[in-house]
């Protein structure tokens, strides 16, 4: 049997109102009254009916999170930070995922539309959608906050990491390792894979020493498929490339590197320097430990709320930028190159 707000004001001896206000926050109410509600509340074990509520509001509370992926441990952090950060403001989520899929991510957006979310958060959009402007009418209409996504929309918020700089980070420690020939790892139809790749091209093309076949794309890179796929592939590949060591975009890729070395007898890192990007919790329980670009995930998702916040509280009318920086996280899997790997 459900119980209702009127068997608990019933109960505490007092209006239907008041209990709300009391549920609500949004009106002051003696302490003795407030102690009395909060207690029936207790006793009766009442759950409010959201909806309802939502509808007495006029608002809604709840906010639309859509992900391309949960296998990749990367996003369910991402996905704490934003849930810990919006509960504090009595905000809940509904989880949605595309599996990196342009369409899947529109139908997504579409479903949370209907519902009504009160807003969106979208986690590594992908590129066909923003470069179709998916998003420029949509974001006019109900508050969007993008997680390492293009900024340029107009009228979104974002918060993203520094990717350029934490890639040129990770690139310029293997080059001091003197590692000159550097195997590029990348998914598909991901801004944070072309931010990476733009930076890898320039770097290698300043020291003279770009190759187009030193870049490899695994597809998916945020499935359970990705580390076999980019096994398979480095298995086929790695022995036809002169390679010192390997740059992957995400620790995924760089878990199917390793496991790649290991089917080829290739001793990491004596052989072979890998370092991955993300530090996803898999990163560090690998043998060898994965050395590792962090990415704040936790933040991410933090930041990503407060944004979402603000704009609801601003009817939508100002966004803001947020650029986390990326830090390097030195273990097992990176060394100094000081003889030829390949003849």
């Amino acid at each position: 049997m459900n119980i209702t707000i009127t068997e608990v004001a019933k109960k505490a001896n007092t209006s239907v109102a008041t209990v709300s206000r009391v549920m609500n926050g949004n009106y002051p109410v003696k302490e003795e009254t407030k102690k009395r509600v909060l207690k029936a509340i207790e006793e009766l074990n009442y759950i409010p009916n959201m909806q309802a509520r939502e509808l007495t509001q006029r608002k809604s509370t709840t906010i639309g999170v859509i992900v391309p992926s949960l296998t990749n441990l990367f996003f369910p952090s991402v996905v704490y930070g934003i849930e810990s950060e919006l509960k504090k403001h009595s905000l809940s989520i509904i989880l949605m995922t595309t599996s990196n899929d342009k369409d899947e991510e529109k139908k997504c957006v579409n479903n949370l539309l209907a519902r009504n979310v009160a807003g969106i958060i979208v986690i590594d959009p992908t590129t066909s959608n923003i470069k179709n402007k998916f998003y420029n009418e949509l974001s006019k209409k109900i508050p969007f906050v993008f997680i390492n996504g293009y900024t340029t929309v107009p009228n979104i918020s974002s918060v993203s990491n520094d990717e350029s700089t934490g890639c040129k980070l990770a690139l310029r420690y293997l080059l001091d390792k003197n590692h000159r020939n550097i195997l590029f790892i990348r998914g598909k139809d991901s801004y944070s894979y072309d931010v990476k790749e733009e930076v890898y091209k320039k770097l290698m093309m300043d020291i003279g020493n770009f190759h187009h076949e030193n870049i490899i794309n695994i597809g998916e890179g945020n499935s359970l498929k990705t580390v076999d796929n980019t096994t398979s592939m480095l298995i086929e590949l790695l022995p036809k490339l002169n390679v010192t060591s390997i740059f992957a975009c995400n620790d995924l890729m760089g878990v199917g590197a390793i496991n790649a070395c290991k089917k080829l007898n290739i001793e990491i890192p004596k052989a072979l320097s890998i370092i991955g990007y993300d530090n996803i919790q898999l990163s560090s329980l690998i043998e060898p430990k994965l050395t590792t670009m962090d990415q704040n995930m936790h933040l991410l998702g933090t930041n990503a709320a407060s944004l979402i916040k603000d704009k609801i509280d601003c009817n939508n009318e100002y966004s803001k930028r947020i650029i986390l920086n990326n830090t390097l996280v030195e273990r097992d899997t990176v060394k100094k190159y000081n003889f030829k790997v390949y003849t």
